[in-house]
């Protein structure tokens, strides 16, 4: 790498460092520090918050919160992908209104917007009085606090970005080469996932990266829509940070997220570096 080439990567290199890697090592080096009555990191070393780790309960929590982030990631790249294909194919004005249209939720506050759909999926409310009369819903049962209802609201969350990214890869995609596959034969069906969909695949990878990572920590729509039956990761680090005051634990937690994260994209990536380094 030549000097100039070094000086336009470098602020980005150290924004990562100070913002990234550090932090992600502080969090580790907390994890082996043992934990004070006063709600502090005490000094020397302790395996304590690693061994609590061992806990029975976490890898149900943690099974959990990877089959919650799994499904709410699919079901917004499968929204996603045809919503990004239409607004791709749409005229110049009605592209920009629905572009409006998928920022226009990011102009209310987060809270805010989680709220409004605990109110509409209340046990009292009309959704859920409405699935009564129709024999969907039993008098007893309720839409709140339940997995369903943290997926729901997810996907409503995490949904516009799925589709940014997609649309962003969509437009660039060259439309005629439907019409090519086509003409060779092959079936509608066939030259989407044959040929749009490999076309995309920066889109998708953007997407599932910016919608299942973030989905792994949350815990504000578990805590506020999904109660202690849908209880992930990121609730027992927040209990760990706010409640119980014990640093050292909430920061394994977090290191054991991390890890999981990090592990599949390092296996992914091993056959690549020994393919490239193959005669």
């Amino acid at each position: 790498m030549n000097k100039p080439e070094l000086r336009a990567t470098l602020p980005s290199f150290l924004w990562l460092l100070g913002l990234v890697l550090l932090p992600t090592l502080l969090v580790f080096v907390i994890a082996i520090k043992p934990a004070t009555s006063s709600g502090g990191i005490g000094d020397g070393w302790s395996l304590d918050a690693l061994r609590a780790l061992r806990d029975p309960h976490f890898p149900a929590i943690i099974w959990r919160t990877l089959w919650i982030s799994l499904v709410t990631t699919v079901a917004c790249l499968g929204i996603a992908i045809p919503v990004a294909w239409t607004m791709a194919r749409a005229t110049p004005p009605t592209k920009n209104r629905l572009l409006l249209l998928i920022v226009v939720p990011f102009w209310t506050n987060f809270l805010i917007r989680v709220f409004a759909w605990k109110q509409i999926l209340h046990s009292e409310g009309a959704l859920a009085n409405l699935l009564r009369k129709l024999h969907l819903l039993e008098a007893n049962d309720m839409l709140l606090y339940q997995p369903s209802a943290v997926i729901l609201v997810s996907i409503y969350t995490f949904l516009p970005f799925a589709i940014l990214p997609i649309y962003a890869a969509a437009e660039k995609f060259d439309f005629t080469l439907l019409d090519a596959a086509r003409d060779l034969g092959a079936t509608a069906f066939r030259s989407v996932t044959q040929v749009f969909i490999p076309g995309i695949r920066r889109g998708l990878i953007t997407a599932w990266i910016v919608v299942f990572i973030p989905m792994l920590g949350s815990y504000i729509i578990p805590d506020l829509v999904g109660g202690a039956a849908s209880e992930m990761i990121g609730n027992k680090i927040a209990q760990r940070n706010f409640n119980d005051r014990n640093l050292p634990q909430a920061a394994a937690l977090s290191a054991a997220l991390t890890l999981v994260v990090l592990i599949p994209f390092a296996l992914r990536r091993r056959p690549t570096e020994k393919t490239k380094s193959m005669p």
